[in-house]
Parts: structure tokens; sequence; C-alpha cells
């Protein structure tokens, strides 16, 4: 399996992030990428350098007007009289339909849904290098491989078409959707992180070219908390090509594999080309996060299980934090997937 991934994801490096109103140490550390690294040349992976593919792989699922704030905002930023030294926003529009602040606190405030992914002088290099991965394993799949793994930090799924949200900025899993969609007719995308995939959800919710389904831990009390109900179907044309399978807190892995096999019945009932494989290796349960109850060996029989649908599939990396199986993980999801 051929994985994508360029070392200068590791310069955007966060300090902090606020946790019940407490400054934290930021977990979406520069360290994930090097364990990361190592857990797929464990699983024999061949890594490759993407090439800079310009704006253009983001720009097809982003605003003009986002991207233009995330490669500016920070140099702005610190024009500001003892302005911090990355960007943390520090107020929020109620409603997002009214007049652009022209201020860089405002456009922070209206681009940025928490304190968990600040910005840096180094970010946007680190997020571009990241979504180019995405973009160059969806190529790889649309040129006949077919299972590329893209190696992607800072994670993209908690990122809509203009907001950055939970130590993400651009979706990358979004990227390699939209990607895929310039030969393939259907995509799905299923995300098995911890957390639901509120941004790709939100990109794609009135979409009926792209079926968004997404298995995480119940965010009646979880984050994202606003997003990934039940209940939540799609809208217009895209009603119906949304499905949320929540979990109750400490799920293991039979109760995991069983809402994984309600998503791939709905993935067969939507007969897609392509599959973009959202993996979050935070459901483990040594992960810092203590939301799910997964092993690593689940992690495998999750793989093999997605495997089974046959489908030209694009792994695009999300979560999962700084534990000592973190790299057992990922070699485990590689492995079981091939295996």
């Amino acid at each position: 399996m051929k994985a994508y991934y360029a070392d200068e994801q590791k310069r955007h490096d966060p300090k902090a992030f606020l946790s019940s109103g407490a400054p934290q140490p930021n977990p979406e550390q520069p360290e994930r990428a090097v364990r990361l690294l190592a857990g797929a040349i464990a699983a024999g992976c061949t890594i490759e350098r993407p090439a800079d593919l310009g704006l253009a792989p983001m720009a097809a699922v982003h605003t003009p007007e986002y991207l233009e704030f995330l490669q500016n905002i920070h140099a702005r930023w610190r024009r500001i009289p003892d302005a911090s030294e990355e960007v943390i926003p520090n107020i929020h529009p109620l409603a997002r339909n009214g007049a652009y602040p022209a201020s860089a606190v405002g456009q922070a405030g209206y681009h940025m849904a928490d304190t968990a992914c600040p910005i840096s002088a180094e970010t946007w290099r680190s997020v571009c290098w990241s979504a180019w991965s995405a973009a160059a394993a969806a190529d790889a799949v649309m040129a006949g491989d077919r299972v590329a793994y893209a190696l992607c930090r800072p994670p993209g799924h908690h990122a809509f078409a203009d907001v950055a949200g939970g130590f993400c900025f651009v979706n990358n899993s979004a990227v390699a959707a939209q990607r895929l969609r310039r030969r393939a007719d259907r995509v799905a995308i299923l995300d098995v992180d911890l957390h639901h995939g509120n941004g790709t959800q939100g990109i794609f919710y009135a979409r009926p070219d792209v079926l968004t389904v997404s298995i995480h831990a119940d965010p009646v009390r979880f984050y994202p908390f606003f997003w990934g109900h039940a209940d939540e179907r799609g809208e217009g044309p895209g009603l119906g090509y949304n499905l949320n399978l929540p979990l109750p807190r400490k799920t293991a892995d039979e109760g995991f594999l069983a809402a994984l096999e309600a998503g791939l019945r709905r993935i067969r009932a939507f007969a897609p080309d392509a599959l973009v494989v959202a993996l979050g290796l935070d459901a483990f349960e040594g992960d810092p996060f203590g939301g799910l109850s997964v092993t690593t060996e689940g992690f495998s029989r999750i793989a093999a299980a997605i495997a089974g649908l046959g489908l030209p599939s694009v792994i695009v990396q999300e979560g999962g934090y700084l534990c000592d199986e973190l790299s057992d993980n990922l070699t485990a999801f590689l492995t079981g997937w091939s295996g």
C-alpha cells in the first residue's frame, strides 16, 4: 500500500487549548505524525511525498473567503498590539448570515468554531501538505491503485467549508472525496473516528452524490455536541444521504462492529464507485480522550470488514492521540485491510 506524507506537516505545533475552561496542552502534537509514520512503515507501506498541488484541491470544498483567511490571518493577528502568539478566537457570532467583519479578531471568531485549533506562522504550510497528501492518495486510487493511505496531520473532519474546529483546518476527507468525484459518479465517506465528522457532514449535507456515514461516541455529552445525532439525515437533494450511528460511551469491539455493519449496509445500498475512510484511532480503549473502548485487534477487524466492500478506497488519517499503542493501532488497521 502506498502512503502519502510530507515532513512539513510537523511544523504546525499548537501550544494549548481550553478544556472545560482551563488551559491544557494541545493534544494534536507533531509527535503524532512521527508515530503514525512508524505505524505505516511497520505495516509495509511505501512512503511517498505528495506534490505541491496548489489551492485547487482545497478550493474544491472550501470557500475562497475562508482559504484567504487561513493564509493571512496569523500575520494580520500579530500586528494587533499585545496579541497572543497564536490566533485564538475570543468572540463568536450567534448567526453567520449577517455582515462579514473586517477585523482580524472578528474574522477569527467567524471562521474558528472553538479554541482547539490555534493558528501559528507555520500552520498554513502544514495544512497544505496535509491536504495535498489526501489529494495525492485520491489521485493514486483514480490511477488504478485499489487502496492508498494519506497520513494527514493536522486532521480535517471537523472543518466545515468555511470554519475550522476541533484541531482541523482543511477537511482532508472531503478533499479526497471531491478529488475522487472527478472519475467516480458516487463516493461514500465512512468516518470511524471517536468524534463525529461534523465538518464532513456539513460540506456534503445537501448533496446526493456523496454519502456520509459516521460511527462515533454519542454527542449528547461528547464533542462536537451539536452534530452527529441519529436524526440528521441530510437536507434538500441530500435528504437520506447522511447516516449517523452514535454509540454509548465505552462501547468496545463488538458494539462498534455491529454499528459498522449497519453503516456498510447503507454504503452497499448507495452503490458507490469509490470510498473514503476517515480513520480515527481515538476510538481506542487507551486513547487520552477515553470515549470508546476499541482494542488494537478491533482495528484490524474493522479494517477487514470495510475492505470487504471491495471498493477503490482512500484511507485518510483523522484523530488518534499520543499513547503507547498509537503506532500499533495504525499498523493493525492497515495490515487488517490488506490481510
